[in-house]
C-alpha cells in the first residue's frame, strides 16, 4: 500500500526548504521565514523535522516487510544482504552530496564543513533503519525513549570542560564540545563554536525519524476514514503540549535538536499529516498534486537548488563601484527595485520555488524519478 499523502507531505517540506533557503537578501527576511536565533521555534524551524518525520513514515512502507514481526509471518528469518547494501549506498551518496554542497566552489578539505542537512538525513536514516530492521515495535518505542531521555540527561548532567554541566549556550553545550572534539572546530559551520546539524545532535534527530516510522506502522493498520485523521491530529496536539511542557526545563532548540523540540515538532507534523490525510485520502481532494510532483524528486530538487543557489552567489556580475554577485544583481534589479527590499526578497524566494516546481513537473511528465 502506498499513500499519496506521503509524497505530498514530502513535497510541502522540500518546497518550504527551498523557500526559506533562498531569500533575495538575508538582510531582508520576514521573521517567520527565519530560524529562531537560539531557543524557541519558528515556522521555519518546523521544516527540517517535518522532512525527517516523513522519511520515517515512508520507511514503514519501504522496509515494513523486513521487520522482525513481518519476517516471522513470511517465514523469512534473514534480511537480504542487498538490502543492507542499498541502505548503505543511499546513505553514503547522501553524505557525499552534502560534502559536495558544503565545499562548493573551493574544496578545501582542511576546513570543509563535514556535517549538514543531507549528512544528517543520511545518518539519521541509517541509524533508524538499523533499529527498525532489528527491533520489534516495542523495542523501537523503548529505543526512542532511551535516545530522547538519554540525550536530555547527557546535555543536562555531563560537565563540559570550562563550562560545567547543563550549559545550553552555543559555546558551552555538550554537543558543541563533542563535535569540536570529534570533527574539529574548523570543520563546523563557519568554524564553530557549534554546528546546527552537528554529529551529537543527530542522535535525537533519529528519534524524529522513529516517531515518523511508528506513525507509518500505525497508519498501515488503520482504515481510511475521518477517525484516523482525528486520531493523528489528537496525537499531534498531545505532542505539541508535551513538547512545550518539556521545553520549560529542556528548552525547544533546533540547533541542539533538543528532546523537547523532537516531541513538539513531531506533534505539529502529526497535526499537519492529519489535515493532509483527511483532505487527500479520505475526501479525495486534489490540492496536493503540485506538492506531490515535488515530493517524488525531493532529494534531487534539494541538491540541485543548493548548487544553483551557490552558483548565483559565487558568480560575480560587476566589480565597480563594488563587487556584487549574480544573485544580488538579480534581486536588486529584478525584484527589490519595484517590489521593495522585504517583498522583493520574499518574491525572489517564491519565484525560486516556482522555477524548481517547473523542473519537477517536467521530470514528472517524463516519468523520471531520481532516487537516491
Amino acid at each position: 500500500m502506498r499513500l499519496s499523502v506521503l509524497d505530498v507531505f514530502r513535497g510541502v517540506a522540500i518546497a518550504s526548504m527551498i523557500l526559506v533557503n533562498n531569500p533575495g537578501s538575508w538582510d531582508h527576511v520576514y521573521p517567520p521565514l527565519l530560524h529562531a536565533s537560539w531557543q524557541g521555534c519558528t515556522v521555519t524551524d518546523l521544516v527540517f523535522p517535518f522532512f525527517l518525520f516523513i522519511v520515517g513514515t515512508a520507511m514503514a512502507f519501504s522496509l515494513g516487510k523486513f521487520t522482525p514481526e513481518n519476517r516471522l509471518t513470511a517465514q523469512t528469518p534473514t534480511i537480504p544482504s542487498q538490502l543492507y547494501r542499498r541502505i548503505l549506498r543511499r546513505c553514503t551518496l547522501l553524505f557525499g552530496l552534502g560534502l559536495l554542497l558544503n565545499g562548493y566552489p573551493n574544496y578545501d578539505f582542511s576546513t570543509i564543513r563535514i556535517m549538514g542537512v543531507l549528512q544528517r538525513i543520511s545518518l539519521a536514516y541509517f541509524l533508524a533503519a538499523m533499529v527498525v530492521l532489528h527491533g520489534s515495535y516495542r523495542k523501537i518505542v523503548v529505543t526512542l525513549v532511551v535516545v530522547l531521555g538519554g540525550y536530555w540527561g547527557a546535555m543536562q548532567w555531563i560537565p563540559v570542560p570550562g563550562y560545567g554541566a547543563g550549559q545550553l549556550t552555543p559555546e558551552g553545550n555538550l554537543g558543541a564540545y563533542l563535535d569540536t572534539l570529534i570533527l574539529g572546530k574548523e570543520h563546523l559551520l563557519k568554524g564553530g563554536p557549534y554546528d546546527p546539524e552537528g554529529l551529537f545532535s543527530t542522535l535525537p534527530a533519529v528519534g524524529t525519524v522513529l516517531l515518523g516510522y511508528l506513525t507509518g506502522v500505525w497508519l498501515q493498520r488503520q482504515p481510511i476514514q475521518t477517525q484516523t485523521s482525528l486520531n493523528l491530529a489528537m496525537a499531534g496536539v498531545c505532542g505539541i503540549i508535551g513538547g512545550s511542557l518539556w521545553g520549560i526545563i529542556f528548552p525547544l532548540n533546533k540547533a541542539l535538536w533538543t528532546s523537547s523540540y523532537v516531541v513538539y515538532t513531531a506533534g505539529w507534523a502529526l497535526v499537519f499529516l492529519g489535515i493532509c490525510y483527511e483532505t487527500l485520502e479520505v475526501r479525495g481532494q486534489t490540492w496536493g498534486f503540485p506538492f506531490k510532483v515535488m515530493g517524488l524528486n525531493s532529494i534531487f530538487l534539494f541538491v540541485a537548488s543548493g548548487f544553483v543557489a551557490r552558483l548565483l552567489i559565487f558568480t560575480p556580475i560587476q566589480s565597480v563601484p563594488e563587487p556584487i554577485s549574480l544573485k544580488t544583481w538579480i534581486y536588486q534589479q529584478g525584484f527589490a527595485s519595484w517590489a521593495g527590499e522585504m517583498n522583493g526578497s520574499l518574491l525572489f524566494a517564491v519565484v525560486t520555488v516556482v522555477i524548481w516546481w517547473m523542473v519537477a513537473f517536467g521530470l514528472y511528465l517524463k516519468g523520471w524519478f531520481i532516487k537516491v
